[in-house]
This record gives C-alpha cells, sequence and structure tokens, in this order.
C-alpha cells in the first residue's frame, strides 16, 4: 500500500510530493525545496522514515516544479523520468528563475522518458502514467487505480485549473485534457495537485466552474 506526503516549498506554495510503502521505498515526485530548509526539512523526513528514494518524477517542468531536481538526485543518486515533450521547459528552466528572480542550479544528468500508459512500479503497487497537456505542452499524472487517487501536478485544482497564460500551454487543450483523461476516472479519486489542497473527481465535475 502507498503513503502519501506532502510538503509545500518554495516562495510558490508548490507541493512535492513522497510516495512509499511497507518496504520504505520511496518516489519523489516534483521537489520543489528551494531554500536550504526545505531541502533539510525533505532529508530528514526520508531520513527518520527510514526510506530509500527510487525514483525521481516530474510531473512537467515549470521552474517551481523542478527546483529541487539536482539536489534530490546528488542526494540520493536519482536520475530524473519525465515526458519527451517537457525536455525544452527544463532545458530553459533555470533561465525561467532568473527572470521571476528565483536563480536555481538546474538538473543536467540523464533523462528517462515516460509515455501514456506506462507504468510505474512501487513495490507491489503501481502508478499509471496520464498524458494530459494544457497547462505544459507534455503535462503527465499518476494514477494509482487501486487506492484511487492521482499526482494530477498543475492540471486540475480544487475548483480551478492550471494557468495556460504561459509559453506551450492552451486553454482548450487543457480542458479536453480534463475531460477526456481525468473525468473519466471514478469520482471517489482523489487529486492531489501541484498546488494547494487535495480535490476529488467527483467533486471537480459537480463544481468547478472552468468546467
Amino acid at each position: 500500500m502507498i503513503k502519501v506526503r506532502v510538503f509545500t516549498f518554495s516562495p510558490v506554495q508548490e507541493n512535492t510530493y513522497v510516495l512509499y510503502n511497507e518496504q520504505n521505498k520511496a518516489i519523489i515526485i516534483d521537489p520543489g525545496c528551494y531554500f536550504s530548509a526545505e531541502q533539510e526539512t525533505l532529508k530528514n523526513f526520508i531520513t527518520d522514515t527510514q526510506l530509500e528514494p527510487v525514483r525521481l518524477l516530474n510531473t512537467h517542468c515549470h521552474l517551481d516544479h523542478v527546483f529541487g531536481n539536482k539536489w534530490v538526485s546528488e542526494t540520493w543518486n536519482l536520475e530524473l523520468y519525465l515526458h519527451k515533450g517537457e525536455q525544452q521547459l527544463l532545458q530553459l528552466a533555470s533561465l525561467s528563475g532568473e527572470k521571476w528572480g528565483l536563480p536555481f542550479q538546474n538538473y543536467t544528468g540523464p533523462l528517462h522518458f515516460l509515455e501514456e500508459g506506462d507504468t510505474i512500479s512501487l513495490g507491489n503497487d503501481a502508478l499509471r502514467v496520464i498524458l494530459a497537456p494544457g497547462h505544459s505542452p507534455a503535462s503527465i499524472c499518476f494514477y494509482c487505480e487501486k487506492q484511487a487517487f492521482l499526482i494530477g501536478g498543475d492540471v486540475l485544482f480544487r475548483e480551478s485549473i492550471g494557468r495556460t497564460d504561459l509559453p506551450g500551454s492552451n486553454h482548450e487543450t487543457l480542458l479536453k485534457s480534463i475531460r477526456e483523461k481525468l473525468f473519466v476516472l471514478p469520482d471517489e479519486v482523489v487529486v492531489y495537485s501541484g498546488h494547494g489542497e487535495p480535490t476529488t473527481i467527483g467533486h471537480e465535475k459537480r463544481n468547478n466552474p472552468f468546467l
């Protein structure tokens, strides 16, 4: 069984997720730790819980979701998994950081590309990759069908959606992704978003003003 732990990091208040199981294996998703104190918070949790990080994933590569990629990679000897369509955003992330007054050292190590339908295993549990572009060129979500939860990045928020005024984003594409990729999931599926509180598919079907 997968446990989900969230940390809210950086001036942008981004949600970083650690997923771990009873064998103490862990997946780190979208490490947004910007300050050294935030890095220590994440490291202390992993150390105190006696976890072994085995995979580093990005839902997408806007700067607030990749601040901690390099540090996580070096700390636990991990290589990065993402969708190929996000590679250009990743390469430009440090320039975006300078533009927004948030300079950081970007990850430059090996890349492993995920496609829609791929399965990421964590012991006896699995996450399925769902491609949901619109907020970014190739945003992906990680769906655990057995436990009915989704790590959704910035695709869908509680009664809101990801912004679409950034390079590579598209409003109609995002709405289409939500309707055709996420709203087909069961209503009880919990959505863990890249910012803010969790929601459910059913709640968003009934209450999201954008949809």
